[in-house]
């Protein structure tokens, strides 16, 4: 991570809204595994198919691909039911679970591409208590790369989106923080290839050290300045 190339460094946020999949948990085994069953079962080509659906609601990755016969909605709940059964393999991402406990619980927020079931599923097989405040995919409706998720977060939460820090994996993702007018931190823990944005990124959040004022506003350093 490049702390001259880092705007964050030194501002001033809010809040910080943090993607789930990717980005607190690393579940891509899990998740690859289902929709890859699921993929086999309808023809596609699974190689192609499975870097595609990452970081979007179900319903909306199955509607993008036009399938003649096929009732989104269905087979979206048939997906998440063998997402619920299988979390094997689901754990944190790296100095998550620390990171997350030294935030004040008012500020700071999950926005998922997952339904509430999952996400709660998933959470608490990687030791991650459920948030006060969580928007899932029932809460919206249209998903990432829409800003809805992040602009229904931040309101509940009582704040200014362009206070708001986004931490995210996949592009759509991050275009969703950015039409939400955030500011944004990819996390490239669980992919290959990172997403190209301008923004910076971390592997961990070890390499990133919170401070928290007595109003509860958060500042982020790198972890290795003093």
């Amino acid at each position: 991570m490049d702390t001259q190339t880092f705007p964050t460094f030194g501002r001033t946020f809010d809040a910080f809204l943090f993607d789930m999949d990717g980005t607190l948990i690393n579940s891509i085994a899990a998740t690859e595994r289902v929709w890859g069953k699921w993929a086999r079962k309808h023809g596609l080509d699974v190689e192609a198919f499975l870097p595609t659906m990452h970081g979007r609601r179900g319903i909306d990755t199955i509607a993008a691909l036009n399938l003649p016969g096929i009732d989104p909605r269905l087979e979206a709940l048939e997906v998440e039911r063998g997402e619920i059964e299988d979390v094997e393999g689901v754990v944190a991402i790296d100095g998550a679970i620390a990171f997350l406990g030294a935030l004040p619980a008012d500020r700071w927020a999950i926005v998922t591409s997952a339904p509430i079931a999952l996400a709660r599923r998933r959470l608490a097989a990687a030791g991650i208590a459920l948030p006060q405040t969580i928007v899932t995919a029932e809460d919206v409706k249209t998903g990432k790369p829409s800003p809805e998720g992040y602009l229904l977060a931040a309101s509940r939460l009582g704040v200014d989106p362009a206070r708001c820090l986004v931490f995210e994996d996949v592009e759509a993702g991050v275009k969703a923080g950015e039409r939400a007018g955030a500011g944004v931190v990819v996390v490239t823990a669980t992919h290959a290839e990172e997403p190209v944005t301008g923004h910076p990124s971390i592997a961990s959040y070890r390499q990133l050290r919170l401070s928290v004022d007595a109003s509860g506003v958060l500042t982020l350093a790198h972890a290795a300045t003093s």
